[in-house]
């Protein structure tokens, strides 16, 4: 007879639970998610993000078979949004779809309610696009060349148009000023469709516009040029628009790209799920199509890999924003 049935029961029933516990994991992760999943844009409509939240929440939702949601919540440079996001739970449940101006806050904003470095999960870069500097077709200023010599001419009294202070459109057109040594003047507005209304009407001089935004206001709209394209080759569907660097402005090679983000404390499973995920959806020849109709181009990074990306964009961005001078208190 045991001596000590107790502990011995009590023995089988810890090593039970523990094997249960093991097992379920992978379970959970399989399962996820079991209810509607938020994709937060802190973007206006028909934004760049907004664009590719909505392609893929499209495809999400058929693979699991579960509502995706888009929610826009635009205000203070992405930060409502962002902030969103880091307070949800940590379930999986709410997510973040954000350009690459959630890089640039951490450069402009003094203050940031969060911190994009710890309180959110790097998961995966979704897409990158060129940007396409746009004038309108009324404009005098044709080429790349005419906007540096008449900038150079007046400095400071030509203007260009952004997305919002500290957007990745705004620090593309910084670099260009940077680059070609010009001083132009920056009027800001609340996303890019405000900002393309504002340069077709003639009154800034040009928008580096993300190509994914601009649908066919190139073609059937008729107020817009595409002066260049920033990308380090021409774009197919723009086969006639040079790169700025073909125009004499070799160091002006950047694309907008496009990532999601986890609240801080999601769990490893749920991450790794969500990665691979992302990833079969974004190799679908449907995503594909969609992507490359709408100007987008896939480039899959794994979380480290995309938090390595996301770091280093940080901190160019710093060094970008503070030789412009552009900070927001």
């Amino acid at each position: 007879m045991n001596p000590h049935p107790f502990t011995c029961i009590s023995r089988r029933a810890v090593l039970a639970a523990l094997a249960l516990c093991f097992a379920a994991t992978p379970v959970l992760a399989q399962d996820y998610p079991a209810h509607p999943v938020k994709l937060v844009v802190p973007l206006t409509p028909g934004s760049g993000a907004d664009i590719v939240a909505r392609i893929l929440s499209r495809k999400l939702q058929q693979m699991w078979n579960q509502t995706v949601l888009v929610e826009n919540l635009p205000g203070a440079g992405g930060q409502i949004g962002t902030r969103r996001v880091v307070q949800a739970p940590a379930d999986g449940l709410t997510l973040l779809v954000q350009s690459a101006s959630h890089a640039a806050n951490p450069a402009i904003y003094k203050k940031l309610p969060y911190d994009p470095q710890t309180d959110l999960i790097d998961v995966a870069l979704l897409s990158t696009t060129p940007y396409v500097m746009v004038a309108a077709s009324a404009s005098p200023y044709k080429s790349v060349k005419d906007i540096a010599d008449a900038a150079k001419a007046k400095p400071g009294a030509l203007a260009f148009a952004s997305a919002g202070v500290g957007s990745s459109t705004h620090l593309t057109a910084e670099l260009f000023a940077q680059r070609a040594g010009i001083s132009m003047m920056h009027v800001p507005f609340k996303g890019s469709p405000d900002a393309i209304t504002d340069v077709a009407a003639n009154r800034s001089v040009f928008y580096m516009a993300p190509l994914s935004t601009l649908g066919g206001m190139l073609t059937d709209d008729g107020r817009l040029s595409a002066i260049a394209v920033t990308s380090a080759q021409r774009v197919s569907t723009l086969p006639n628009v040079p790169t700025v660097a073909e125009s004499g402005y070799p160091d002006v090679n950047i694309e907008l790209w496009i990532g999601l983000w986890a609240p801080a404390g999601t769990k490893p499973a749920i991450i790794d799920k969500l990665s691979a995920d992302l990833t079969t959806a974004l190799q679908s020849p449907d995503v594909q199509a969609q992507f490359a109709k709408s100007g987008n181009s896939t480039r899959i990074l794994k979380p480290e890999q995309f938090k390595a990306f996301v770091d280093s964009e940080i901190k160019t961005n710093k060094q970008l924003a503070q030789k412009a001078g552009i900070q927001v208190d």
